[in-house]
C-alpha cells in the first residue's frame, strides 16, 4: 500500500513538520548544558538537567571535550567531569597497548601520559607508589596491569556508559611526558637549544 496516496496532503503536511521540528531540536542538544550542584546530602551531581530547588549550583559548561571543542554527550560528559580517566603507558608495552586499545574500543575521553625517562619513572612511583604498567588512574582509583573486565567494570561504576558514545569527530589528545621536563633558561650569550639524552625505557626497570 501507497501511504502517501492514502494520506495525500495530510500525510505531506505532517511529516514537514515533523521534519522541522527535529531540525530545531539537534542544535540545542548538540550544546546541551552539563550542570554541576551540591544536594542537601552534600553529594556532588553532575547532569544535563537543572539543579532541583534548594541544591546549591556549582556552575555550569558546555558539554564539549577539551581537545577541539566536540561536544559530548550528556552521561559521558557528566562521567568525563566527575571521573577524568588517565592511562600511564611506556614504548613496547603490548598490554599498554591492549589497554589504549580497550579505551578507545569503549570510547572512553583520557589522557595519556608516556614513561620514556628516569623522570618518568619517578613520576609514575609518585603516583602507583610501583612501576607496572599501564596504570589506569580513574579519579582517585588506581588499576595497576590490564585487566579487561576490571577495567570494564570500574568505568561502568564511574558512570562511562557501556556502549560508545563518543562523536565520530572527536579526536584523543597528543600523549605527554608523565614528567614534562621544565622549559631551558637561555641565558645571556647562550643558545641553550640542546634536550637531556633520555634513558631507554627498556632499562628503566619498568615492569609490564
Amino acid at each position: 500500500m501507497n501511504i502517501r496516496s492514502l494520506f495525500g496532503s495530510t500525510f505531506n503536511m505532517s511529516f514537514a513538520f515533523t521534519c522541522l521540528a527535529m531540525a530545531c531540536l539537534l542544535p540545542n542538544s548538540a550544546h546541551a548544558q552539563l550542570y554541576k550542584w551540591v544536594g542537601p546530602d552534600g553529594k556532588v551531581t553532575y547532569s544535563d538537567i537543572p539543579p532541583p530547588p534548594g541544591a546549591k549550583q556549582l556552575g555550569t559548561k558546555a558539554s564539549s571535550s577539551e581537545t577541539g571543542g566536540v561536544p559530548l554527550p550528556p552521561e559521558l560528559a557528566a562521567a568525563v567531569a566527575q571521573n577524568p580517566v588517565t592511562l600511564y603507558t611506556a614504548a613496547s608495552c603490548v598490554p599498554c597497548n591492549e589497554g589504549r586499545s580497550l579505551l578507545k574500543q569503549l570510547g572512553i575521553p583520557f589522557a595519556e601520559k608516556t614513561v620514556k625517562s628516569n623522570e618518568d619513572l619517578d613520576k609514575l612511583k609518585q603516583v602507583s607508589g610501583e612501576t607496572q604498567l599501564p596504570l589506569l588512574v580513574i579519579s582517585r582509583s588506581k588499576f595497576r596491569g590490564f585487566d579487561s573486565a576490571e577495567w570494564r567494570v570500574a568505568l561502568s561504576s564511574a558512570g562511562y556508559p557501556e556502549m560508545n558514545k563518543l562523536p565520530r569527530d572527536y579526536r584523543y589528545p597528543t600523549p605527554e611526558s608523565a614528567a614534562p621536563p621544565p622549559a631551558p633558561v637561555k641565558k645571556e650569550g647562550e643558545d641553550n637549544t640542546g634536550l637531556p639524552k633520555l634513558k631507554p625505557s627498556s632499562e628503566s626497570g619498568i615492569r609490564f
